[in-house]
């Protein structure tokens, strides 16, 4: 029943005379409006979409760095410079595709949809040649410097729309939840496949190293110098043969998502006039404060969990001294978030998301203490890494599963502000890829000051003690910044109930609007 409608229809029925109620002649009361209930099917070709934006981030996260430096051989210098501005350009394309988008009209096939139709097979041509090493060698910077920002814009122009459909599946918050639990849980899934298939075709690509006379072991310059160009040519091709499984991956997925999502729009909406404008829209979201308060939040907490992700590898292999079991470990995590994912969905609808958010984010503090305190164990690090995926799997579901209850009360504080979903998704987005940055501007310099070896086996001590400081401390700091300020997030489950409500009565006046005038003119014979 809408807010209101009770005391509606007794005022009507006090109007009329008692005769005309005894003979039938009723006001007609509203059915209630069933719930928009979504298909298992329905939601698993929602999750699947989510899968191209993490295989692909994945393989170029893990694998780009030494397929510049040790495949295309491009100069150290020359390669930082293709890394660095190619992540800045990913974190501003974020707010740019959301200002195109929020510009966008409605077609027959929604609003975002078209955006993910039309990028996807420019999207593969340009992974597929950021893996392609051309004839020219002073060429070659330039060459990854444009695909690269080409693929990161491409990729945003579908994971922008694709995160704001969240938005536009259901109308239901308990079937977006669901949905965003299903999503989390492919793009988990994501993480793993785009990790096995890189490192499995390419791990011939890994480049040797020998001690020097000085004891510090340096990469092995000589041994790339000889290898044979049919060797160097082998690796090539295996490198444009992952990036080949892997666009055909991202193709499949996008028309899975295509075929087996309708969006939907808000009844609401359709009455309203043109979209506002961006910055204005942009001015709106940004003084809401359950969206300023939350982005703040996961901000430190990305921020905690990127610093541990971007110095895994080297915390593994120098200060644990496991060289061999990294990619083991890192399959140990994601498998670990991949299975827990259904269990925090369970978890944030029985007991809030509130609680889940303290609960799971800050269960890797004592693992990450442990680390820090004791010597190196591969057992005990293995069991590090399980519990590290519980928390991974809440700090992904959490986020995306809070903010539709961000919109939903920014929408009944400004209910003639329709439009602005992608503004909030994008700007989400890219204050994620900024911690990005800083972890890894951080973490470059801080090994720098500590007198990191460019391609070394082994490490000086600082070095060493840096790394430790990296993956433990640092992110335990964040981690409890990051909870402190969710103290401040005002939208609590009453708060998500009673906007759950007054959206729902928003909803049935829009839909019951059209018979409003039929409805009057009933009335008025009876009377």
């Amino acid at each position: 029943m809408a807010k209101g409608e009770g005391a509606e229809s007794g005022s009507a029925a006090g109007l009329l005379p008692t005769g005309i109620l005894q003979a039938g002649e009723r006001p007609a009361q509203k059915e209630p409006k069933k719930k928009q209930q979504l298909s298992i099917c329905n939601k698993l070709c929602y999750a699947v979409g989510g899968a191209p934006y993490q295989v692909t981030g994945c393989a170029l996260g893990f694998f780009l760095q030494i397929y510049l430096l040790d495949v295309a051989q491009v100069d150290p210098f020359p390669a930082s410079i293709i890394l660095f501005v190619g992540r800045a350009w990913d974190a501003f394309t974020d707010p740019l595709v959301g200002f195109c988008i929020s510009k966008s009209s409605w077609t027959r096939l929604g609003r975002l949809m078209p955006w993910i139709i039309f990028s996807t097979p420019l999207a593969i041509i340009a992974y597929f040649l950021i893996w392609f090493v051309p004839d020219f060698p002073e060429v070659q910077p330039l060459w990854y410097l444009l695909f690269y920002c080409l693929f990161e814009t491409l990729v945003t122009c579908f994971h922008v729309p694709y995160s704001a459909l969240t938005m536009f599946i259901s109308t239901e918050q308990s079937e977006r939840d669901s949905a965003t639990a299903y999503r989390m849980t492919v793009e988990v899934l994501g993480t793993v496949l785009g990790t096995a298939i890189q490192g499995q075709i390419v791990g011939q690509a890994d480049t040797p190293c020998l001690q020097d006379t000085n004891g510090s072991a340096v990469a092995s310059e000589s041994a790339n110098r000889t290898h044979s160009t049919t060797s160097l040519k082998d690796t090539q091709n295996a490198y444009l043969l992952a990036a080949g499984v892997i666009a055909s991956i991202y193709v499949i997925c996008a028309v899975i998502l295509t075929l087996g999502v309708r969006e939907q729009r808000e009844p609401y909406e359709t009455q309203q006039a043109e979209p506002m404008s961006f910055f204005r829209g942009l001015r709106l979201v940004m003084s809401h404060g359950p969206y300023i308060k939350l982005i703040a939040g996961f901000l430190f907490t990305s921020l905690a969990f990127m610093l541990v992700e971007g110095n895994f590898a080297l915390f593994c292999t120098y200060t644990l001294g496991f060289r061999n079991e990294f990619q083991n470990l890192l399959l140990a995590i994601m498998l670990s978030a991949t299975f827990t994912i259904p269990i925090w969905q369970w978890f944030l609808t029985r007991f809030g998301k509130k609680t889940a958010v303290y609960i799971g984010i800050s269960s890797a503090v004592p693992f990450l203490i442990l680390v820090a305190l004791m010597e190196s164990n591969l057992i005990i690090t293995y069991v590090v890494a399980v519990a590290a995926g519980i928390s991974v799997a809440a700090a992904f579901l959490l986020p995306w599963s809070m903010l539709p209850d961000v919109i939903d009360d920014f929408h009944l504080k400004q209910p003639h502000s329709h439009g602005t979903e992608p503004i909030f998704f994008s700007f989400y987005v890219f204050f994620t890829k900024f911690a990005s940055g800083v972890s890894l501007g951080i973490s470059t310099l801080s090994l720098d000051f500590a007198g990191y070896q460019t391609r070394g086996c082994s490490q000086p001590a600082r070095v060493r003690f840096t790394l430790k400081m990296l993956v433990t401390m640092a992110p335990i700091v964040l981690i409890l910044l990051g909870l402190l300020l969710f103290k401040l997030y005002p939208i609590d489950e009453e708060k998500r109930r009673q906007n759950k409500k007054a959206l729902q009565a928003l909803r049935d006046e829009a839909s019951s609007s059209g018979c409003s005038d039929t409805d009057s003119t009933e009335l008025a014979s009876i009377l």
